[in-house]
């Protein structure tokens, strides 16, 4: 693979990546780490990629586990502190698309953030992966179960629990 190609590819996934990364960690650092080590390891290992199959779920393999084995070097397991940053910001909000909303909408729409990544942080870093996966990146079941390395059937599974948890959480959530 030419430089420039390489190029195209962290042009296109480097949001992405990144998005996925600050997600799991909640860590604008981290994920900045992490994101330039996952491109690292494709740079790497680009010749053991196998073109017969999707190149978006290998590069979230890697991403995985690149921010698996930075969170066990930092001893942050378990993942059940999702804060906003220190700056009040957080990644949530900037992709909701604003059209002028009131105030009280705005109010809401970050109450609601607020209690969406509560709801994240209580779940286990799998299922966290497989929603996020499935939501924010659109990977399908079966691209996701490449990634985690487990039967398509899991993968459903546990998504169908997650979002029953997300739920209820939500619904007895402290208003």
């Amino acid at each position: 693979m030419k430089p420039e190609h390489f190029g195209q590819l962290m042009r296109q996934y480097l949001s992405p990546i990144y998005n996925f990364a600050y997600r799991l960690t909640n860590s604008a650092d981290l994920a900045n780490d992490i994101t330039q080590e996952t491109f690292i390891k494709v740079w790497q290992n680009l010749k053991q990629f196998n073109e017969a199959k999707s190149f978006k779920p290998w590069l979230f393999t890697i991403a995985r586990h690149t921010a698996i084995d930075w969170l066990r070097k930092r001893k942050m397991i378990p993942f059940s502190d999702l804060r906003n940053q220190e700056d009040g910001g957080n990644n949530f909000e900037n992709n909701i698309p604003d059209e002028l909303p009131l105030p009280d909408e705005l109010f809401r729409r970050a109450e609601l953030i607020s209690l969406l990544e509560q709801a994240l942080a209580e779940l286990p870093i799998n299922d966290r992966t497989i929603i996020l996966l499935h939501q924010t990146e659109k990977l399908t079941f079966a691209e996701i179960a490449e990634i985690l390395n487990q039967p398509m059937n899991t993968v459903k599974s546990r998504y169908r629990r997650a979002r029953v948890a997300l739920r209820q959480f939500l619904i007895i959530a402290p208003k």
